[in-house]
């Protein structure tokens, strides 16, 4: 019920927004314009129409190559960034797990209270990661800007309902099942790259694909029956599962394809949050949750602290995400995060108390050692794709 009422918030500046952008089209508004708005409507609704040479990967910049960088300058580079990466996520982890699961106010006589308004966590992740953006684009040269600000729209509406599912399962399910979950992904991917993107896939990746599958079923079906109510799987938490699945896979295509626009992954950040903000505020204002939750925070300090920072570590681990990839390459940047999600699971099992079987110890150790299989197959098979012949081309990877 909750999805749906934030649904139709989002509809209600969704739909409004496509009326004016098929108006503007209709009435050939890029010839016929005139006066001090022209230039805001051309850019949201036109752009500039620029596409730039579609890329390997689409959605990263060309790698900048060391040149004559020594061999510790680059061991530092990566130990900050891995530092980075892993101290920005695994704190977000254990907050996020903090914020929805546990209450604040707690006293001898007082249980306190929970936090229940997941849609105000996304708004404040967004802002805040709006206002990194938008500040580095101002302080750094950045290529001139060609999609129309709508399309960003769509990779927003998406993100912003997988952020809102990501965050209310873990009222109905452990924090280990929701990453386990995350490493299971890669075959929505698979199949939204197929239907989006038109892409091809080699055998490993289905093999890797069905292994996660079997490891992520063994963990699930192996729940201990003395867990805590509060981490057991339950229907509810399924749904909320599969839907941050569903959107996540959209989002990240439908950025792959927003890519062959000439922009840098930090522009690409900008926009979403931009329409994320907007999408967020306009809900929570709709459904008058907005001044509840500032009330919330006001009653609770150690809420407003854990929440600003929560939204820190989301901001600065997508900054530490494009210096990794740029200086490093995706498949660096994968091993990595594939060990950030081992640590988080191993993190939250010491410090909130969650139990894992032998079997589900094991389901565990599967998803992982595919993961580790899928990228040392995909690095082999671009190290072969630079062998190839100057008229045949590699098939596509997600």
């Amino acid at each position: 019920f909750r999805f749906f009422v934030n649904a139709a918030g989002y509809a209600s500046i969704v739909v409004p927004g496509f009326l004016l952008i098929q108006y503007f089209k209709r009435r050939n508004y890029l010839e016929t314009g005139r006066g001090i708005c022209f230039p805001v409507i051309k850019s949201c609704v036109f752009g500039s129409e620029v596409k730039s040479v579609h890329q390997d990967d689409g959605s990263l910049p060309p790698r900048v190559e060391p040149t004559e960088s020594s061999t510790a300058r680059q061991v530092f580079k990566l130990l900050f960034c891995a530092a980075g990466l892993q101290a920005s996520y695994l704190t977000w982890g254990v907050l996020q797990e903090r914020v929805m699961t546990r209450t604040y106010g707690a006293t001898e006589t007082d249980p306190g209270e929970k936090f229940k308004d997941s849609q105000f966590l996304v708004f404040m992740n967004r802002i805040l990661a709006f206002t990194v953006a938008g500040l580095y684009c101002a302080l750094t040269k950045q290529p001139r800007h060609g999609a129309p600000m709508y399309k960003y729209s769509f990779a927003s509406l998406s993100n912003v309902l997988s952020s809102w599912c990501q965050y209310e399962a873990l009222k109905y399910i452990s924090f280990p099942t929701q990453v386990l979950a995350k490493a299971s992904k890669v075959i929505p991917v698979m199949m939204m790259g197929k239907l989006v993107s038109r892409k091809s896939y080699e055998y490993w990746e289905y093999l890797t694909a069905a292994l996660i599958s079997v490891g992520v079923s063994m963990f699930l079906l192996s729940s201990a029956p003395n867990r805590h109510v509060s981490t057991v799987t339950t229907f509810s938490g399924v749904v909320l599962l599969a839907g941050y699945i569903l959107f996540d896979s959209f989002t990240s295509n439908w950025q792959d394809a927003l890519f062959t626009y000439k922009m840098s992954p930090v522009q690409m950040m900008f926009g979403v949050n931009v329409f994320s903000c907007l999408f967020t505020v306009g809900s929570l204002l709709e459904q008058g949750a907005l001044l509840e939750s500032v009330r919330f925070m006001a009653r609770h300090s150690e809420f407003t602290a854990h929440a600003v920072l929560l939204s820190v570590c989301s901001a600065c681990g997508q900054l530490f995400i494009f210096y990794t990839i740029n200086q490093f390459g995706a498949a660096v940047f994968t091993i990595i995060m594939t060990l950030r999600q081992a640590f988080a699971i191993l993190l939250s099992c010491l410090i909130y108390g969650h139990t894992v079987t032998v079997v589900g110890g094991l389901g565990v150790a599967v998803v992982f050692v595919a993961l580790f299989l899928r990228v040392y197959a995909r690095s082999r098979m671009k190290k072969r794709s630079k062998k190839l012949p100057p008229g045949e081309t590699p098939v596509q990877k997600v």
